[in-house]
């Protein structure tokens, strides 16, 4: 799972099933369910650190559901596969608005829904009208309100796959969504370019209060576990400077929590998704 997941790190899973559209992924969820073979879906694997142990039972990677319908009233229908920053671009130069904050964001839009991404002041549950949801049962279409988005999480369970998302963007002047847009990925390189494999943010922003700060005022900027370390630039990030496994980054998560709460009695929440069994 090294392969497959933007820490560039994790143990090996069983199976790995990189469905070829909708109907392909459907039948696989029917044999994995008639073989009850446990499975869990990634996307481009920029939120999750898999355990060195790796996975016992499926993956299924949908990346090949890339589809997207641009209507002339802002209507968007997208596949969960397609990386957002794709949708963002495609959305801008066409003059929708609503999505251009997110802009720099690594990952696919059903990752992006399942977690509600956000950034710059916008997130995908002010955008998302249904989505499709996949299970052994079949597809079934979930209102935003049964979707129920929270700070960085969906009612979406394990048990489903995001498939297609429909979305409502609202027009606005094209020139000044590029200025946007570009502001926004300058702004990100300039505080995320880390130097190292990572996956974004490890820690939710407790209320009123950035998380990074928090680390840093715990003087953790630069700690090391391994072959991980607290980014120097920015401490809400965990890098892989030096051939890190899945344990090293683990254990710093660990000692971030602690030292935290220790010394502000704030209990740090991941953002991440972590999966798998130790090695």
């Amino acid at each position: 799972m090294s392969r497959h997941t933007t820490w560039r790190v994790g143990g090996p899973t069983d199976l790995f099933i990189e469905p070829a559209d909708g109907e392909d992924l459907a039948v696989a969820l029917r044999l994995l369910t008639t073989a009850r073979c446990p499975w869990l879906t990634i996307g481009a694997g920029s939120n999750l650190l898999v355990r060195d142990g790796g996975i016992r039972g499926a993956v299924l990677h949908p990346t090949r559901l890339r589809r997207l319908e641009i209507g002339n009233g802002g209507g968007v229908r997208v596949g969960a596969g397609l990386p957002l920053m794709t949708l963002i671009r495609a959305t801008v130069a066409r003059g929708l608005a609503g999505l251009e904050g997110l802009a720099g964001i690594p990952g696919t839009v059903g990752g992006g829904v399942v977690m509600n991404a956000g950034a710059g002041g916008q997130q995908l549950a002010d955008v998302v009208e249904s989505a499709i949801l996949l299970g052994p049962q079949g597809p079934e279409v979930w209102s935003r309100e049964r979707l129920d988005f929270a700070y960085r999480a969906s009612a979406v369970s394990a048990g489903q796959v995001v498939g297609e998302a429909t979305l409502r963007l609202r027009p606005e002047d094209p020139r000044r969504l590029a200025e946007a847009f570009s502001g926004r990925m300058a702004a990100r390189a300039a505080a995320q370019r880390v130097g190292g494999p990572n996956a974004g943010s490890v820690f939710k922003n407790p209320p009123g209060v950035s998380a990074w700060r928090l680390i840093d005022e715990a003087g953790l900027r630069g700690a090391v576990e391994g072959g991980a370390q607290v980014a120097e630039r920015h401490s809400n990030f965990i890098v892989n400077r030096h051939g890190a496994c899945a344990g090293d980054i683990l254990r710093l998560i660990d000692r971030i929590r602690e030292e935290v709460r220790r010394q502000s009695g704030v209990a740090l929440e991941t953002e991440i998704r972590i999966v798998g069994e130790d090695r």
